[in-house]
């Protein structure tokens, strides 16, 4: 990799603000020269801070597909995720639950602690920018000491000492280190902010998901319970018959077997309701009770068509693939962080107070104490350990740049998933149900058979039997049919565009069509 310097880099609004801090103690000439002394340094230091060595970030460049898979011929702009969470999902009762969901998530209130934690790592990068200051004050009483040192030029007098002095250091950013570093906490920052949109956007995800499976359990154990009903009469049936000579043992076992195994269906079905329950509250923040709802999973709408805009624009959409490119950025201002550590480091410090022995020497004057100085250090030996430290930043950007290929190319596979599992559902749904009308007009016809004396209740049997697992797939796949839609949301970085009161507000706040979403500072 080549190291790029950027020039005609404009010195930082932090660095002008460090440079006018007053290093001065009038009176004399020595101090007007190291006055003198102190601007030349520091004017030096400011020519000097313009470079930032290491490279300049560039994004990653990655293939993107022309089109996404299972959406061949249909490419457009718009796209699924620029609708709004409440309009993708119109159902009020799950608009309620994702807003608590918002409210009082814990996954949601653990990434927004990272992110202040992020935030005020950055500030603390931001911070070496300016001078630090400091001041000590001493005071002490006794004999050849200084302050609770030992000092044998006191003579053997027990005399008092005291010292207070403001001190303060600045270390020009001459190679871009700083800057560097400020660079990389700030994209960590960014990255863990945008880790926390995806926290938002999958929360919301996972509530719309497991409502939907809550409501398709529900229409499977509202099949178990009729079907379980069915067999009981059918059962009894059998056994009127077989009380009455006319029936074989054979027919009211076959009928006691079928009741049985559809009856063990209904307390299944009520055990994964109240685990899905149970589910749902976890991601409301709440204890596990009973979740009150009046819809019908039948009643959700599928919209026929979804679009799903550019395979190029996902990449600005989806929260973790634009994590991950920040995490790119940090690592890549690393390797100048790195590259900073062989150049040479000027500090400059300054001193100004009062120190005296005896404490009487306060007020004439003679105890007044100023200074100012400036270092330049840096590395001749170092074992390896510079070159390796580079190396370890190097390393660490290809591996950032893979993730977030990777990232990228997981991206672009969740929506080819979503949209090829929508195609077939579609499709299974569409053969299932044809498959359970047949079935519930065999079971019809075996009714009137038995009715007209035709045929025998076995018969009716015999259809209800098969009828019962066909209508059970077609509820599962009732529900996979809503479920792939958020998934598809989640896939295309639903609701990019909204502001984070936008998300618990629910109202839109107008912005520039493309324009990136808005969060709170």
């Amino acid at each position: 990799m080549k190291n790029s310097n950027s020039k005609g880099h404009s010195l930082p609004a932090d660095c002008q603000v460090a440079s006018e801090l007053p290093l001065r103690n009038q009176g004399c000439s020595s101090c007007a020269r190291g006055r003198s002394f102190g601007a030349s340094v520091l004017a030096s230091a400011l020519l000097l801070s313009g470079c930032a060595v290491g490279p300049n970030y560039q994004r990653v460049k990655v293939n993107s597909p022309a089109e996404f898979r299972g959406a061949e011929g249909a490419a457009q702009q718009a796209s699924f995720a620029d609708l709004p969470w409440w309009e993708a999902f119109k159902d009020e009762e799950l608009k309620a639950l994702i807003k608590t969901a918002l409210a009082n998530n814990y996954d949601l209130a653990i990434a927004v602690s990272r992110v202040e934690q992020a935030r005020q790592i950055a500030a603390q990068a931001r911070a070496q920018y300016f001078p630090f200051v400091n001041y000590s004050v001493g005071a002490s009483d006794g004999k050849n000491e200084f302050l609770g040192s030992f000092a044998p030029a006191g003579g053997g007098v027990t005399q008092g000492a005291f010292f207070a002095a403001a001190s303060a250091a600045w270390e020009p950013d001459i190679w871009g280190r700083i800057r560097r570093l400020n660079e990389s906490a700030r994209a960590q920052y960014l990255s863990t902010e945008e880790a926390r949109r995806g926290v938002m956007l999958t929360l919301t995800a996972n509530v719309a998901e497991a409502y939907f499976q809550l409501l398709g359990l529900e229409l499977q154990l509202e099949i178990a319970k009729e079907t379980t009903a069915s067999f009981t009469n059918t059962y009894n049936l059998f056994m009127q018959r077989y009380e009455g000579g006319v029936s074989s043992k054979l027919d009211t076992s076959r009928a006691d077997a079928a009741q049985a195994a559809a009856a063990a269906t209904v307390p299944e079905y009520e055990r994964q309701i109240a685990l899905q329950e149970d589910q749902i509250s976890v991601l409301l923040g709440q204890n596990p009770s009973t979740i009150r709802h009046t819809a019908k999973l039948l009643n959700q709408v599928v919209p026929p068509e979804i679009p799903v805009g550019l395979p190029s624009a996902l990449l600005e959409r989806r929260p973790d693939v634009l994590s991950a490119e920040q995490q790119v950025r940090a690592a890549n201002a690393q390797i100048g962080v790195a590259t900073a550590n062989f150049f040479p480091q000027l500090g400059l410090t300054a001193l100004v107070g009062q120190a005296s022995q005896p404490l009487s020497d306060i007020t004439s004057g003679r105890g007044n104490v100023w200074s100012l100085a400036g270092s330049f250090t840096g590395p001749i030996f170092q074992g390896g350990l510079l070159r390796a430290q580079k190396r370890q930043a190097v390393a660490s950007w290809e591996q950032s740049k893979l993730q977030y290929e990777q990232a990228a190319l997981n991206a672009f596979t969740d929506v080819a998933n979503a949209l090829i599992s929508r195609q077939k559902y579609e499709a299974i749904r569409s053969e299932q149900a044809r498959s359970v009308a047949s079935y519930q007009q065999a079971v019809q016809v075996a009714l009137e058979r038995y009715q007209a004396g035709k045929a025998s209740y076995f018969e009716v049997l015999d259809a209800q039997i098969q009828l019962y697992p066909e209508e059970t797939a077609l509820a599962q796949t009732e529900t996979n049919r809503r479920v792939v839609i958020v998934q598809l949301y989640l896939a295309l970085g639903g609701g990019w565009n909204l502001s984070d009161a936008d998300w618990q507000s629910m109202t839109v706040t107008q912005a520039a069509p493309g324009a990136p979403p808005k969060t709170n500072p």
